[in-house]
């Protein structure tokens, strides 16, 4: 067992790598009545071609596969479904699915060390059957053609498919219904198979426990007789740098126009600390030039061509990443004209090193207040985890930033020939 800790927060972390590969986090948090665990695999959406385990040949799934399998798994030899137990025990659970990754989660303030036990149970348990996948592929086809009328769903994902020309981020997460029916068992046992392998994932547990009765509950639930893999060998398609088109403009049903800018993200291939320095960088640029309280934010809003919806966000991961910003307005255009202007000027006269003193003053502030929720904790430590990030690294990498580098970052990332809009009209 290691125990990293850090100064900073003054908070620690358990580590313990099992025999079978499992990667076991433990943060005790004093005091708190929830208990949160996550048990996480490094397999989402854009996993679509790989070596299969035990075999030598490339193959190429089905989109959608990963989410198929994340709604399979609730099913259990018994008839029974996985939530219903958590509830019997009086925890809540839920799980997820996206690009990179699928989780698994619960919390709980009694009886965490069964729903534990039971969490573990279950995600080892796959039940595919010929009758059980054909009854999903009716509901999870409902599921996706609901998302197809989602106004919000539709802009952002039109603004991914404008930006990427061949990487499967620019794919639904839930696969199209003709993906969807599709898939086989055999397929999806493929896929439990290689990618929720032990080794290529992990548990992560945050709250008031006992770490011996955490590891008791672990080691007599978890499989060990599983081959330990190395790494799993992931293919995906040559992304250049170049945007795919434009814009994207499509018409639903809404009251009022609907538009993400998007630019896309060319400094790729990070990990680690590096990676966690561009996320932030990005951040803080977003802070300064489009967050509420910015002089463009005010412009568009006193010219009446946003409201409280406009919002942007980043998205950093290792093979890709991009920059949304987007919200409801009555011209789209004419806000990026003004979204253009600004960066253009700022391009110019540069950024202002006072505002960017008090947004990383403001970041950590936030960071620290986000330490007394354990679903924060729990889901972003997994989530740069999988990037070979460790979160409570996190304060010490953005007091590192300078203020030159996000200058650089400005520069670089927000540039016009990388840019795509995507825009929803009324009908």
């Amino acid at each position: 067992m290691e125990k990293i800790v850090n100064d900073i927060l003054k908070e620690e972390i358990y580590y313990e790598k099992l025999k079978n590969g499992l990667d076991l986090f433990y943060m005790p948090k004093k005091g708190f009545t929830k208990k949160y665990a996550v048990f996480a695999t490094k397999y989402g959406s854009n996993e679509l071609e790989f070596i299969p385990i035990g075999e030598k040949d490339r193959i190429r799934v089905n989109e959608g596969v990963a989410h198929f399998l994340e709604h399979k798994m609730f099913e259990q030899p018994n008839g029974g479904n996985a939530f219903d137990r958590f509830s019997e025990l009086g925890a809540s659970a839920n799980a997820y699915t996206n690009f990179t990754m699928t989780a698994y989660l619960f919390w709980a303030t009694d009886n965490f060390y069964e729903s534990l036990e039971h969490l573990i149970n279950y995600v080892q348990t796959p039940y595919f059957t010929d009758e059980n996948v054909e009854k999903e592929k009716g509901i999870i086809e409902q599921e996706i053609k609901m998302y197809d009328d989602n106004a919000d769903w539709k802009v952002y994902f039109n603004a991914l498919k404008a930006m990427y020309v061949n990487h499967p981020t620019r794919v639904d997460i839930a696969g199209t219904v003709e993906s969807i029916y599709k898939i086989t068992k055999e397929e999806l046992y493929k896929c439990y198979n290689t990618f929720y392998n032990p080794s290529n994932m992990v548990l992560f547990i945050v709250g008031d426990l006992e770490y011996e009765k955490i590891m008791e509950t672990v080691n007599k639930t978890i499989k060990t007789d599983v081959e330990i893999l190395g790494d799993i060998k992931r293919f995906y398609p040559d992304e250049p740098n170049n945007v795919n088109q434009k814009e994207i403009v499509e018409n639903l049903s809404v009251s009022i126009p609907m538009f993400n800018i998007g630019f896309k993200d060319i400094d790729v291939n990070l990990v680690g600390r590096e990676l966690l320095k561009k996320e932030i960088s990005t951040e803080i640029i977003l802070d300064l030039i489009f967050k509420k309280g910015s002089l463009l934010h005010e412009e568009l809003y006193l010219k009446g061509l946003i409201n409280e919806n406009f919002g942007c966000n980043h998205v950093s991961q290792i093979d890709h990443g991009y920059t949304i910003i987007g919200g409801e307005s009555k011209d789209p255009y004419k806000v990026k004209d003004i979204v253009f202007k600004y960066i253009d000027k700022y391009k110019k006269e540069g950024l202002i090193k006072e505002d960017f003193e008090r947004i990383k003053k403001k970041k950590i502030g936030m960071f620290l207040k986000y330490f007394d929720s354990v679903e924060f904790i729990a889901n972003n430590f997994i989530s740069y985890k999988f990037r070979d990030i460790n979160l409570i690294d996190y304060l010490e990498v953005l007091r590192e930033i300078k203020f030159e580098e996000v200058n650089k970052r400005f520069k670089d990332h927000f540039k016009e020939e990388y840019s795509v809009i995507s825009i929803v009209n009324p009908k």
